[in-house]
């Protein structure tokens, strides 16, 4: 039989296929919503693990604009805006919308909530100073928001320094001998007392420790400190590492800064120039090389003030090597204390050389300055320890028994 439509009587646009296909494309996949999403590195694993992304919110508009361009699908929630002023039903407003709902997400449909609060004052890099109570920060909205959808799991992801930062510095010059006791919220470790405290009052149970992704694939070895909250009978570690620098027992080596920009096709490398004062030292320099192996007669010169200072000062002048990973990929690689030169050309890495190597796919698009694009890249989440964290959790979603790795850390703060 032959069957004829009056395409005049259907109502259905494109925008309403859009909806269908991709409500068939997210059907039994573990729901995700994302805080402090950046240029998405962290979802985008989640997503290669099978996760789906259905709100998120961040404060940064080029980095929005990078989400909306590579995920159009998320353009009505990927505006410009404050954390402090979302609420947990607005996300779950949204999440309806972009599942093609008719109403809004339950609190019970989400199974994670991810995100990484502002990191800058538990960094190592620069000046170490106070860094104030994280129960007065942005932390506390990323605990307000999980506290109030009550996901499964969340996940939140932050700097080593983290794990020793006190709430309140003291000068070095008034510890020791004949100074006063440091009070406990001066002491190695109380902001993370402090969040590890919230995390227990909320409900979940935590567990975190510090991965190196480049156990995880990353051709780059760059600390972070990974938090997995869960609830109920629930109980996770962290995924066993894949990678290992010698590449012992079932694990594959290291993957070098030369394996991870293998093929990239860079044509016209987008990147920040040289000053003719800093090229004048680069030029002396090969791959592998910093300051140190400069002229004797000329370190202190190219140093300046940095020469006298304590510290090991990898960073200044420093050449990257191909036979190693790349350092943890900073948000701008031409700034002198944290140099990444090319190993052979007279340049920073590359926008897409950066992009390669925190392992975001050759086709993810970058919206704004170039600079505004090397921060977005350096504040990531490389994708590759993304997906390894996101496949563990998803088997746990559907209640494998996967081997984690030995958790050192725990909540035996509080025991």
């Amino acid at each position: 039989m032959l069957l004829l439509l009056d395409f005049s009587k259907v109502q259905f646009s494109f925008q309403q296929y859009l909806v269908l296909r991709l409500k068939a494309l997210i059907k039994n996949k573990p729901i995700t919503i994302s805080l402090f999403a950046g240029a998405y590195g962290l979802d985008l694993g989640l997503e290669k693990a099978g996760f789906q992304t259905v709100s998120l919110v961040e404060i940064e508009p080029d980095a929005t604009k990078t989400i909306s361009l590579n995920r159009p699908h998320l353009s009505p929630c990927a505006i410009p805006r404050d954390i402090c002023e979302v609420s947990a039903k607005t996300l779950l407003e949204e999440g309806g919308q972009i599942f093609g709902l008719d109403r809004p997400l339950r609190a019970d449909e989400v199974d994670l909530v991810t995100g990484g609060p502002p990191c800058q004052p538990f960094s190592t890099a620069g000046k170490r100073g106070s860094v104030g109570d994280p129960r007065g920060s942005l932390f506390m909205d990323f605990i307000r928001i999980v506290d109030e959808i009550k996901p499964r799991f969340f996940i939140m992801e932050n700097v080593k320094g983290l794990l020793s930062a006190p709430i309140r510095h003291r000068p070095h010059d008034r510890r020791g001998l004949g100074c006063a006791q440091l009070e406990p919220d001066e002491m190695p470790g109380a902001a993370l007392q402090v969040i590890l405290a919230e995390m227990k009052r909320i409900g979940y149970e935590v567990v975190y420790d510090l991965l190196n992704t480049a156990d995880y694939g990353v051709p780059q070895a760059r600390e972070r400190v990974i938090f997995i909250g869960y609830k109920g009978d629930d109980s996770v570690t962290l995924p066993l590492p894949t990678h290992s620098q010698k590449g012992t027992g079932k694990k594959t080596k290291w993957l070098t800064l030369r394996e991870g920009l293998k093929d990239l096709v860079d044509s016209g490398p987008e990147f920040t120039h040289y000053s003719e004062s800093r090229l004048k030292y680069l030029r002396l320099l090969t791959a592998g090389q910093n300051w140190r192996d400069l002229p004797s007669e000329l370190k202190q010169e190219a140093m300046g003030g940095a020469y006298k200072s304590e510290g090991g000062k990898v960073g200044f002048y420093r050449r990257l090597a191909w036979d190693k990973p790349s350092p943890t990929v900073t948000t701008s690689p031409h700034q002198k204390a944290t140099d990444m030169c090319h190993p052979d050309e007279l340049r920073p890495l590359s926008v897409r050389e950066c992009a390669r190597i925190q392992t975001f796919p050759d086709d993810w698009v970058f919206y704004g300055s170039t600079a505004s694009k090397y921060r977005q890249i350096g504040n990531a989440v490389p994708v590759l320890l993304a997906e390894a964290i996101g496949k563990y959790l998803c088997q746990a979603i559907k209640g494998d028994r996967v081997q984690g790795r030995e958790i050192i850390k725990q909540l035996s703060l509080f025991n």
